[in-house]
């Protein structure tokens, strides 16, 4: 899917919670925290972590491309 970013950049809980991959901020934060979210391939473990434009996260059943 893609998500076309409206500021400078997103944080990588409130992507997660704003394209529907979790249900809430807790969830996509404990998602995170257990190391099942990629950004650009590599684990991101920083809940917060600023998702910017050309940048694709990713985990078991879904693919964000952040436009």
């Amino acid at each position: 899917m893609d998500f076309e970013l409206s500021s400078d950049y997103i944080p990588l809980c409130d992507l997660l919670k704003y394209c529907g991959v979790t249900e809430t901020g807790g969830m996509a934060k404990q998602l995170v925290a257990a190391g099942m979210v990629l950004v650009d391939g590599e684990v991101e473990l920083r809940k917060t972590a600023k998702i910017r434009a050309g940048q694709v996260v990713s985990g078991e059943g879904f693919s964000i491309s952040v436009r």
